[in-house]
């Protein structure tokens, strides 16, 4: 004889997740293009290092994001769902994503950005060009995720778990270390 227990669990629904995920895009995409980050001239100038302003408004993301989230990990408001990294993902990441930037001049944030504004060479060729990139990436994938992708392998690692330490310890000194590049970056006109 056989019994079977049947437990439900409620979902938390999905919706409320999606609505942050639409504001914070679009605040995204519109702090991009105030910061000039859509336009293909800032763009290349930053390939060319001759202008810091997409550096500065990554960093300056980073300097507000990382504190950020991880205040949130520890009062309970989220987890972290870190993904198994390895040198073969990083480098043909790397590969594919300098490939798009190279050829377009724009990543796909920018992109998005770009297309919002309504600028043609985005809309043109960076949608068709992510679309076509992630098709390809998606067939080569079966082949990729046996091998290369897996190729130095180091697991759901982060720094703080690599130097043993509290997650702060590594935040507050890369805080400082970005915000004195940002100073050296404006003391010399850059």
């Amino acid at each position: 004889m056989t019994t079977s227990t049947n437990i439900e669990i409620k979902q938390p629904s999905n919706r409320g997740q999606l609505v942050w995920g639409l504001f914070f895009g679009i605040l995204f995409g519109f702090l991009l293009h105030k910061g000039g980050a859509t336009k293909y001239d800032v763009i290349l100038g930053q390939l060319l290092l001759q202008d810091n302003t997409v550096v500065k408004i990554m960093l300056s993301a980073v300097v507000v994001g990382m504190p950020g989230i991880f205040l949130m990990k520890q009062l309970g408001w989220v987890d972290f769902q870190v993904k198994f990294g390895s040198l073969g993902k990083n480098i043909i990441g790397g590969l594919i994503f300098g490939l798009g930037f190279a050829l377009l001049g724009f990543c796909p944030g920018t992109i998005a950005g770009a297309v919002g504004n309504g600028t043609l060479d985005a809309t043109i060729g960076g949608l068709p060009g992510i679309t076509i990139g992630s098709g390809l990436f998606a067939a080569a994938f079966p082949k990729l995720r046996g091998n290369i992708l897996k190729w130095g392998d180091y697991g759901q690692l982060t720094l703080p778990q690599l130097f043993k330490v509290n997650e702060w310890v590594v935040i507050v000194p890369l805080m400082a270390l970005i915000i004195g590049f940002f100073v050296v970056l404006e003391m010399n006109g850059l």
